[in-house]
């Protein structure tokens, strides 16, 4: 089993990537995201308690956004493995994720960051803001604001798996095959 985290700033190509290492891998691919609105969505448990920490503009505990995954791995006894979009974002959730997988005797195995430079990064937030009808992606100054909340939220858990020998650093820059052949070179060298 390949359970990945698949890190990178905004723009650096995680979803793309993503994509193609579910279907190369037969991954299922787990976006926090798609998690709340799913959840909440359907009015579930987990979905309703969500909403309630929300209401009061509160963050929702860990502990509610792990039981999603556990929802979601449990979901997919045939998958040969995650991908992790989006999670975990601190050092919390890092050992909450962790003790999940751990718990099921299907560790982390790797955490691959996309790396990508900040000014390649805006020019690509930039020429999808020219499509993708989102404000954030054509303010110039959101988005720096954007790549700094990622710098200091991922840097501790980038640490916190390295110290595990699990962190990966992947050149997030050329075509998409360059950099699938580069992120299939790296996830076949840990099986």
């Amino acid at each position: 089993m390949i359970n990945l985290i698949l890190f990178g700033p905004p723009g650096s190509g995680k979803g793309t990537q993503a994509a193609k290492l579910v279907d190369h891998f037969n991954l299922v691919h787990i976006s926090t995201g798609d998690l709340f609105r799913y959840e909440m969505g359907n009015n579930t448990p987990l979905g309703l308690e969500a909403k309630s920490y929300m209401a009061k503009g509160q963050l929702v505990p860990d502990s509610v956004t792990i039981g999603m995954l556990k929802n979601k791995v449990d979901q997919h006894p045939e998958a040969q493995g995650f991908i992790f979009d989006g999670f975990p974002r601190t050092i919390p959730q890092a050992e909450a994720l962790d003790q999940l997988l751990n718990g099921m005797k299907a560790p982390i195995t790797a955490l691959v960051k996309l790396d990508v430079g900040d000014e390649e990064i805006v020019q690509r937030i930039l020429g999808r803001g020219a499509t993708s009808g989102r404000t954030d992606d054509n303010d110039e100054s959101v988005i720096r604001k954007r790549i700094d909340v990622y710098k200091s939220e991922t840097t501790p858990v980038y640490d916190f798996y390295d110290e595990q020998g699990k962190s990966h650093s992947v050149s997030g820059t050329g075509t998409i095959e360059e950099i699938f052949d580069r992120l299939t070179t790296l996830i076949e060298g840990l099986s």
